[in-house]
């Protein structure tokens, strides 16, 4: 009984990430995006359901398929009130035995992230729509990720429930100018999918791998359309590949996490680094110059291994162009450290001194880590005030070690 149970633990957390979506969205396709709401609670019922009953009864020869049967059956008890069960029963195909395809149907699922992400919409309620419908996200895990209280999470997902409903938006793809107007929304939602997952601030993890190969599953879906294969959808997927790629270097035996300069390049992914060169080289056609053209080009000479000064002019030279496109702290704490590459610390200091970025962690960890080697006092009280600001346990850990190594 308690392999059962531990089984159990461990496997509905898993199903969650991967058919919490499929769950949903195909509830929405046979009811309408009018009951998102209801969807969303019901797949979260069938998977508290599992929870429930499996450690009891076993854990099912096709659990996935389990769950998609107590979807259903929920779906028609709440549903029997608005219309007789024989009307229900003629909408919803059979969840019973192996085929769930009809669940796992790509062009679903993004169907469902351009009805979220519809104009009408907010850009923040979209991306927390994205968080809480494509990558299963509860309210704590959005609240941690967007750095914003609960109570807001749920009035942004009230709002966007109610608005797709007020304007009967239905799921379905926009085509001509309404489509291009949308994918770069998708597009923005999906990197801050990624991102989210790259730097992962949710359950003190440091990296959330299964969120990051869900943006990359839906940009490579995307470039599978010929009306959404853009050369900023390629690029996007270079990106996603580039920093896929070093998943493996960024973390020591104990977990934690490690500075660019520390890692192993031997642990790089080479397959994932070609596939973003060839992702990248079929984004450069054209004359657009996107943010994730130049995020990408970044990524792929970071994938480079020597330690060269024309590796680090390329590098210094992207980010004076991307700052110009994307202007934010996280750009220019990058343009820093780059810059520190390539001309040594005191020009880096100078350019770190006009930023004084005073309630960013990340500002005093790089701060610190330039004088380390000229002011250690001053770079000790940096960490201090880093420590201070730092948001997950994995930072805080990073930041102790660094104190502890240099004596403080």
């Amino acid at each position: 009984m308690a392999s059962i149970k531990q089984d159990t633990a461990q496997l509905v957390p898993h199903l969650f990430r991967t058919e919490f979506r499929k769950i949903t969205t195909y509830l929405c396709c046979q009811y309408g995006l009018e009951y998102l709401g209801e969807a969303e609670d019901i797949a979260s019922e069938s998977f508290l359901a599992a929870l429930e009953t499996w450690p009891y009864k076993g854990i099912p020869p096709n659990p996935a398929a389990w769950l998609y049967r107590v979807a259903k059956n929920k779906a028609m008890n709440r549903l029997e009130q608005k219309a007789s069960r024989r009307k229900i029963e003629a909408q919803l195909p059979a969840a019973d035995g192996e085929d769930i395809s009809y669940a796992e149907e790509e062009g679903d699922q993004l169907r469902m992230l351009f009805a979220i992400c519809h104009p009408a919409l907010s850009q923040e309620t979209q991306v927390t729509m994205a968080l809480r419908i494509m990558a299963g996200f509860g309210l704590d895990e959005i609240s941690s990720a967007l750095l914003i209280g609960k109570e807001t999470i749920q009035k942004r997902l009230y709002r966007g429930r109610e608005t797709l409903k007020e304007r009967g938006i239905v799921l379905e793809m926009p085509t001509g100018a309404a489509l291009q107007e949308r994918l770069e929304m998708v597009l923005l939602t999906i990197y801050l999918m990624f991102t989210e997952g790259y730097y992962s601030e949710t359950k003190e993890e440091l990296i959330r791998e299964d969120l990051c190969f869900e943006a990359m599953r839906l940009a490579y879906l995307l470039t599978e359309l010929p009306q959404t294969n853009s050369p900023k959808v390629r690029a996007l997927l270079a990106l996603f590949c580039f920093q896929a790629s070093r998943f493996a270097a960024r973390r020591n035996k104990n977990g934690e996490w490690l500075l660019y300069d520390q890692q192993d390049a031997s642990l790089w992914d080479q397959q994932l680094i070609a596939k973003g060169v060839e992702w990248l080289h079929k984004a450069s056609v054209g004359e657009e110059l996107s943010f994730y053209h130049l995020e990408a080009a970044i990524a792929y000479w970071y994938s480079r291994p020597e330690d060269s000064p024309e590796k680090w002019e390329a590098i210094v030279g992207l980010y004076e162009q991307l700052i110009v496109l994307k202007p934010s702290p996280v750009v220019a704490l990058n343009r820093i450290f780059a810059v520190y590459k390539l001309r040594g610390a005191k020009e880096a200091i100078n350019l770190a001194d006009r930023l004084a970025l005073t309630d960013n962690p990340y500002y005093y960890m790089l701060v610190g880590e330039l004088h380390s080697e000229l002011d250690k006092p001053y770079a000790l009280e940096c960490f201090r005030k880093a420590h201070q600001l730092v948001h997950t346990d994995a930072d805080r850990r990073f930041v102790e070690k660094r104190l502890q190594e240099m004596g403080g």
